[in-house]
């Protein structure tokens, strides 16, 4: 249990949290200052720090290198004791366990940081051991260029010393390169200590200037973990360092822990700036969505047609073009790098209207495979009479007919020069002169029903809404879902693309086959939070921004998870959901 940290936001394994001393500091963040270190234990027997709440005591102990035998861990371990006042523990990646302290300082931080594989093994060994609402504490590491990466990958604590160290040694640090003192010919900077120009510059300047540099990245962090994206400025971050580079990419390979931390909505645009960005979460979660959840509910042939720059698509002016050639006798698909395909139900969806990327007209090769796999994955799921490809030549054309090989379906390519031409419309509207155009009530229906299948789950658009018992009101992208008797049962949410429950449709969801995301609670009734104490179980496939429903012995609500299903069962700070509705049993 932890009384003095609590995180209050998240950018996958990136935590906006809180050291409660105090004065209370917003991690990630530099501790030098807060800090008293209690001793080792390997040069004498040390009495249990008396502590206070102005700083965090690192209780007594073993430090362990990297490489130590389990057996001598084991033989040497410490028994940490209860405190009242905000702690720290040593512990080594490989050993981490839960001692009820509020921090935990990785012994074997040097021997790992540097190197990718291992500094990727040791943080995700150490943060899956640990209890989520405590801080994990790298010491003597940190530097302007790695500390990006460092809270990305998980790390919340750090200190200056190594910064101020290399600052002695005269090496210069900025975020993205160290400098030797004598190679600069002026100062890059303009903090307090870099004022004086670079002919009275000492290495006490200089270590005084690395610390500088260090908060500010340090705050440039914070921000980004405020904003939602880390993972934008850490895509270019890393690359000023090799180990950085490889680091970043080691982590892109732990889908399933940056996924379980990964928010399911957000307010932010995504950036797809380079092919690191097809490895997203946000990205592959889409992808994977896509070609295993949603289902195609349209008798009509399917159109592929070309992203555009605009989002929604549909408010562009090229997708606009294509709509009055289309004239609802088609069910229209979007292909797009970075994210594979996107059902015309599904526009809205994030990361579908959320992201922008590199127009350069030319793929590469790496996109083309992702595409080219995400397409033929969607046509293996669904069935169409026909497939009608409306893309340039350049790119999209190239994964169309890679795709053709491999799936037993018609195709048909109607695009001379460019889809918005006036030859290649009229030859989209000619091929398929003679299909009859679907209902408004219909495209409506499906709409919901492939938002809920792509938010809870496969089948889920059939389980809660069978044509008979639903119908629509309001106007497209707002709206509402009611039953029979006119209760409304959920709202599409067009900022984000998702549907939110009344009551009712809370229930209905409850006592579906569709997959529920299910918080238990205590005795209490829940107004406005749900906080992590209070919660007794958590499904554990929820993550953050999920639809949820809450319910224990005195209340039933339908509520929005603020953290994933395993951190909200076993934290004991934070808030947990932030409820919508409540009935009170």
């Amino acid at each position: 249990m932890t009384d003095y940290f609590e995180v209050h936001a998240r950018d996958g394994a990136a935590r906006l949290g809180e050291l409660r001393l105090s004065e209370s500091r917003t991690t990630p963040a530099l501790v030098d200052d807060v800090v008293e270190d209690a001793g080792s234990l390997w040069a004498a027997e040390r009495d249990a720090p008396e502590g206070d709440e102005n700083r965090l005591t690192v209780l007594p102990h073993r430090g362990f290198p990297a490489g130590t035998r389990e057996e001598v861990k084991e033989s040497f371990a410490v028994d940490y004791p209860d405190t009242d006042y905000p702690s720290a523990a040593v512990v080594a990646a490989d050993a981490a366990r839960d001692v009820g302290a509020d921090a935990y300082i990785l012994s074997d931080a040097h021997s790992f940081v540097g190197h990718a594989a291992a500094f990727k093994d040791s943080v995700i060994e150490a943060r899956e051991s640990l209890p989520a609402d405590t801080a994990l504490y790298l010491s003597g590491v940190a530097t302007p260029t790695n500390a990006a990466t460092l809270a990305y990958a998980g790390i919340d604590l750090v200190d200056a010393k190594r910064a101020r160290v290399k600052g002695f040694e005269g090496k210069y640090l900025t975020s993205d390169a160290e400098y030797f003192l004598e190679d600069l010919d002026e100062l890059p900077c303009a903090c307090s200590a870099c004022l004086g120009g670079v002919d009275e510059f000492t290495r006490e300047d200089c270590a005084e200037h690395n610390v500088n540099a260090l908060k500010a990245e340090l705050a440039t962090v914070r921000r980004r973990i405020r904003d939602g994206r880390l993972r934008d400025y850490v895509e270019g971050q890393a690359r000023h360092d090799v180990w950085l580079t490889a680091a970043f990419r080691e982590f892109d390979q732990q889908y399933g822990y940056l996924e379980e931390r990964t928010p399911v909505i957000r307010d932010s645009e995504l950036t797809a700036a380079t092919e690191d960005s097809l490895r997203r979460v946000e990205i592959q979660r889409f992808a994977e969505r896509v070609t295993t959840r949603y289902r195609n509910r349209f008798d009509t042939p399917l159109v592929l047609v070309p992203c555009s720059a605009r989002k929604p698509y549909s408010e562009s002016q090229s997708h606009g073009q294509y709509h009055d050639a289309v004239q609802f006798r088609a069910h229209q698909v979007s292909m797009t790098s970075p994210i594979g395909v996107v059902p015309q139900e599904l526009e809205l969806t994030y990361p579908a209207q959320h992201y922008d990327s590199v127009v350069t007209g030319r793929w590469s090769e790496d996109e083309k495979e992702f595409v080219t796999e995400v397409l033929r994955r969607y046509l293996q799921r669904n069935e169409y009479p026909r497939v009608v490809a409306h893309v340039p030549p350049e790119g999209y054309r190239d994964i169309v007919e890679r795709v053709e090989r491999e799936v037993e379906m018609p195709f048909e390519y109607t695009v001379e020069d460019h889809p918005t031409t006036t030859e290649s419309l009229a030859n989209l509207a000619s091929t398929l002169s003679n299909e009859p155009k679907y209902r408004k009530r219909e495209r409506e229906h499906n709409t919901v029903k492939a938002i809920a299948d792509y938010q809870f789950g496969d089948g889920a658009g059939d389980a809660l809404f069978a044509d008979a018992d639903i119908k629509m009101t309001s106007r497209y992208p707002k709206l509402q879902v009611r039953d029979g008797d006119g209760e409304q049962l959920a709202t599409m949410v067009p900022q984000y693309g998702v549907l939110s429950f009344t009551l009712a449709g809370a229930r209905l969801w409850d006592a579906s086959d569709a997959p529920t995301k299910r918080i238990e609670i205590d005795r209490f009734v829940p107004h406005g939070s749900v906080l992590a104490p209070g919660v007794v179980d958590a499904d554990e496939e929820i993550r953050p921004g999920d639809e949820v429903v809450v319910e224990g012995p005195k209340a039933f609500a339908v509520a929005r998870a603020e953290m994933s299903g395993p951190e909200m069962a076993e934290s004991t700070r934070g808030v947990a959901a932030e409820v919508r509705h409540v009935d009170e049993k």
